[in-house]
């Protein structure tokens, strides 16, 4: 199955399969974690897409669904079983590369990530771990767990809300609301508190001493999904992890000062890249619409106004994958790293000339 650029395939796993998702080339990263999951509702995300391909200009980046999420098909539906998903995760690695790989997870991705790491360390060559924890229990407490949980079974709508104002505080009504709906198409009411369930049960504690691999360990200090003492906690369990604290409150890596998350990640990871600039850019090119096409120039208003790569599409009956192109091509051509960069740099760009 291709979807814009990422090609998703599916793997056997026991009565079912696992979907997972490349693009990019060069090492493997496997990428993982966040208790909802779905490769081709998440890939819809322009912040989303924009954090995968810092990542796949280096590396290939692998995605999967856990078993019963998102693609991944398993009879008996979502497993909160650690072992389980381990499993799973090994199985990707398996279909997706023959050396070892790099384990980028996020939130309840990272148990397991490191009870792999600990238990399979011939396949995994360093680990990255943002947002994370390694005890569910450690969460919430029992009531919060059962009440959220139950809540998200009962009323989909307004759960989806309430998490979108824990994982997004910091983001417009507009940008929650949308938020939440992009919740609601990845996974049905009871799909979601099962998987929401599981996210309270994973348990790596007794794995964590064993991991053995280069490990960093990121977390924004006002993460309110998961706190900021539990990050410090996965840090200081696992031998040698470097922690690095972070500002900000979102807990999605791409929200947020998403360019500080990718560029300690590909540090770490040995690539060394420059911190954007967008004032020096637009110093060292005072025509940047020059360097861009007509329709690149229009696409990243529209980028600017807000618009995803689907509506920008709409509007200008152009396929989403051909916006993510002119998009991708024009940040080349400015050197930015992101969509938000090239758009501010279009928009000040635009309003000089239009002031001119």
């Amino acid at each position: 199955m291709l979807d814009g650029d990422q090609v998703v395939r599916h793997v056997r796993f026991g009565d079912g399969d696992i979907a997972w998702s490349s693009v990019g080339s060069g090492p493997v990263i496997v990428l993982g974690g966040w208790w909802s999951s779905h490769l081709v509702h998440d890939w819809e995300s322009p912040q989303f897409r924009d954090f995968v391909t810092r990542l796949a200009e280096h590396f290939t980046v692998v995605r999967y669904d856990p078993p019963g999420v998102g693609l991944s098909r398993r009879v008996g539906g979502v497993s909160s079983e650690l072992a389980l998903n381990v499993r799973a995760l090994a199985a990707v690695i398996e279909a997706c590369s023959t050396a070892p790989v790099i384990l980028v997870a996020g939130s309840s991705g990272c148990p397991v990530v490191v009870a792999l790491a600990a238990d399979r360390r011939e396949v995994v060559d360093r680990l990255v771990l943002y947002g994370g924890y390694l005890r569910g229990a450690d969460v919430a407490a029992p009531s919060d767990r059962d009440a959220i949980v139950a809540l998200v079974r009962r009323n989909w709508g307004i759960s989806s809300r309430i998490l979108s104002e824990i994982f997004r505080p910091d983001a417009t009504g507009e940008e929650r609301r949308a938020f939440a709906a992009a919740q609601r198409r990845s996974a049905s009411a009871d799909e979601a508190a099962t998987a929401l369930a599981a996210v309270y049960q994973f348990d790596a504690s007794e794995h964590a001493g064993r991991v053995a691999v280069p490990t960093l360990v990121l977390h924004r200090r006002g993460d309110r999904a998961i706190r900021f003492a539990l990050g410090r906690d996965l840090a200081d369990s696992i031998p040698g992890a470097r922690f690095d604290a972070l500002d900000g409150v979102d807990h999605f890596p791409w929200y947020g000062d998403a360019d500080a998350v990718t560029q300690r990640i590909l540090s770490f990871l040995g690539v060394d890249e420059p911190p954007p600039a967008i004032a020096t850019a637009a110093a060292e090119r005072p025509d940047p619409l020059a360097a861009l096409s007509t329709r690149e120039i229009e696409v990243l208003r529209l980028v600017g106004d807000g618009l995803t790569d689907g509506q920008i599409g709409q509007r200008l009956f152009l396929s989403p994958h051909t916006v993510h192109r002119h998009v991708a091509n024009a940040r080349t051509k400015l050197g930015v790293p992101t969509r938000a960069a090239a758009a501010s740099l279009v928009a000040a760009a635009v309003a000089a000339r239009d002031s001119s």
